[in-house]
């Protein structure tokens, strides 16, 4: 015999010294117990009471089913630029791990004390399978025996190119975002890139980013597309340089720039070729200004902190 609560409506099963086809409730309408009449097969037939609790709790399922909270991915990241991305886009909670390159202080793209709160992975295969992420968000080149291992375990890895222009970066964050469950926040991120990197309006003043080693980027690159927003022309270009490609002192001294974005003097030291004496002699026509490694090696939030940096230096040098 089915149980029944303190002060339930449902129709009890005949009671032993009842009358055979008799139903008894355990509240009457009136307060009393009352009894009802039970079908052919014996069956209690469910009270009126019953009946219209059973309708209001399926007229509600499908708002109950509305207001509980959507499942968000476990992700993993093994790109630093992504990493970035996710800290702005992400609920803290779902970033399983991020790549190690963001706790290196010469690679990172976020600040390290940020980077530091999360487990890190060197992006081989055994370690993501067994962080047990729903996703895995990396770049356009990973190692194919990654690529197929996580395909083998049914791993969802989302790759993403290196974007080249702040419109292609802007659609990879509502992407990444859309990925992992928060769109909204990947919308009004882009919003925020593209209206930090808005075009300046006035003449182009030459500049040249200068890397590590001399690495400087040409056309066809992000830091190109950001240097031409913030009023400057990427004066690698006139050397007939490649997108990334190494420039020779000796051009630099040929035809030197008007303006100098020195990594290495953002780094608190300068490079041997900073320090040559034909550039020296040059730096009444040329200003050098520290620029940080990582406002030129990513796309997404870098974009509003590196076209700041730009613009600052844009309006130094038009005084």
């Amino acid at each position: 015999m089915p149980s029944l609560s303190k002060h339930g409506s449902q129709a009890a099963c005949p009671a032993n010294d009842a009358p055979r086809g008799t139903c008894f409730d355990r509240l009457g309408t009136n307060g009393r117990s009352g009894a009802r009449h039970a079908d052919d097969a014996g069956r209690c037939a469910p009270t009126r009471r019953a009946l219209r609790a059973a309708a209001t709790l399926a007229l509600a399922a499908p708002l109950l089913l509305a207001a509980a909270p959507p499942h968000t991915p476990r992700v993993v990241s093994i790109n630093p630029c992504l990493d970035a991305i996710l800290m702005q886009v992400a609920d803290p909670a779902q970033i399983v791990a991020i790549s190690h390159y963001s706790q290196d202080p010469r690679a990172t793209s976020i600040p390290l004390a940020q980077a530091k709160r999360f487990a890190v992975t060197a992006g081989t295969a055994e370690e993501v399978v067994a962080l047990r992420p729903d996703i895995v968000v990396a770049g356009g080149h990973v190692a194919p025996a990654t690529v197929a291992a996580l395909a083998r375990l049914r791993v969802h890895l989302v790759q993403y190119p290196v974007p080249v222009t702040v419109e292609e970066s802007a659609q990879q964050v509502r992407e990444v975002a859309a990925a992992i469950g928060h769109a909204d926040r990947g919308r009004a991120l882009a919003d925020r890139i593209l209206a930090a990197a808005r075009p300046a309006a006035g003449a182009p003043v030459p500049a040249l980013i200068w890397g590590a080693s001399g690495l400087v980027p040409g056309g066809g690159t992000l830091p190109d597309d950001l240097l031409r927003r913030a009023g400057f022309a990427n004066a690698s270009v006139a050397y007939g340089l490649k997108r990334w490609d190494v420039l020779p002192l000796e051009y630099l001294v040929a035809r030197p720039p008007r303006v100098l974005l020195s990594v290495a003097a953002a780094e608190g030291g300068g490079e041997r070729g900073e320090r040559h004496p034909a550039l020296r002699r040059l730096a009444g026509r040329v200003a050098v200004a520290p620029f940080a490694a990582r406002l030129m090696n990513c796309g997404g939030p870098s974009i509003i902190a590196a076209m700041a940096r730009l613009r600052s230096v844009r309006a130094r040098v038009a005084r």
